[in-house]
């Protein structure tokens, strides 16, 4: 329960009712396979337990959310998509909703991890995403963001066409952009991700101070397209780096018609100053 969400039919080996209802509960294991515990006991055979759990008649369900919140029987109807929809709203969420203001944050903090994006025209996760990031060790070695279409920035920001769609960004400079091109389904995505999945990644380390810190710090610098140089960031942008450093000074927040300029300024010359 520490991980995963489950559920738990409890049934009677003579009840007409359970024959009936296997169909229906062997269908809300095919849709939360890989994302749930889905499972059964007898009440034939062990009694005692399911009257410990407050089960008077079968079919009955009970729903087993992550600690610490209580498991609890189901009280709807006894059909797929309601026990489905029950079970799949407890599966937690560690993707993050991103937006203009912490994407480059969530793209630069933990370099060696990979970042996988999803492109939606829907305004929050899917069961499917919510289950991929909250994968024993997904949570620990990946970062899942979550993209709404209405956030028009970041989609065009990187090329989204059409919806849904799933971005996978590696590197210190979040240089290698992967798009997925298989199914949407939990399994297909499950797989593909854990090819960039190392276990270890994510770890934490305690200093001097017994405070624990993440190993790798953000740099969102590294990713914008006009980076502004600070105390942080100059080496990284300007003064350890090779070839030419071209900074552009002024008052207050640079404006897009500034980023486009510079942007194209660069560009123009980076072929004739690259390797210099």
């Amino acid at each position: 329960r520490d991980s995963a969400v489950s559920s738990l039919w409890f049934f009677k080996e003579d009840s007409s009712a359970d024959d009936k209802f296997l169909k229906v509960y062997n269908q809300v294991a095919t849709e939360l396979k890989g994302m749930a515990k889905v499972c059964a006991l007898s009440c034939t055979d062990f009694p005692v337990f399911c009257e410990k759990s407050g089960v008077k008649e079968t079919p009955a369900v009970m729903i087993y959310p992550t600690n610490p919140m209580p498991a609890f029987l189901y009280e709807g109807k006894l059909e797929t998509k309601g026990i489905s929809s029950k079970i799949a709203r407890f599966i937690p969420d560690f993707s993050t909703k991103l937006t203009k203001d912490n994407v480059d944050v969530f793209m630069t903090t933990d370099p060696s991890k990979p970042k996988v994006l999803l492109f939606s025209n829907k305004k929050s996760p899917p069961t499917i995403w919510k289950a991929l990031s909250s994968e024993t060790v997904f949570k620990r070695t990946v970062k899942f963001g979550f993209v709404s279409e209405e956030d028009k920035e970041l989609i065009d920001r990187f090329k989204i066409k059409k919806f849904p769609a799933v971005l996978m960004v590696r590197g210190a400079k979040a240089e290698t952009k992967e798009n997925y091109k298989g199914e949407m389904t939990f399994s297909a995505l499950k797989e593909w991700v854990n090819l960039h999945s190392e276990s270890g990644m994510g770890d934490k380390i305690v200093g001097a101070g017994a405070r624990e810190e993440s190993v790798e710090e953000a740099k969102p610098w590294l990713v914008q397209e006009v980076p502004e140089l600070t105390v942080k960031s100059h080496n990284d942008i300007c003064f350890k780096g090779d070839g030419l450093c071209v900074i552009y000074m002024k008052e207050g927040d640079i404006t897009t018609a500034e980023t486009d300029m510079l942007s194209g300024l660069s560009k123009k010359f980076t072929s004739q100053l690259s390797d210099r």
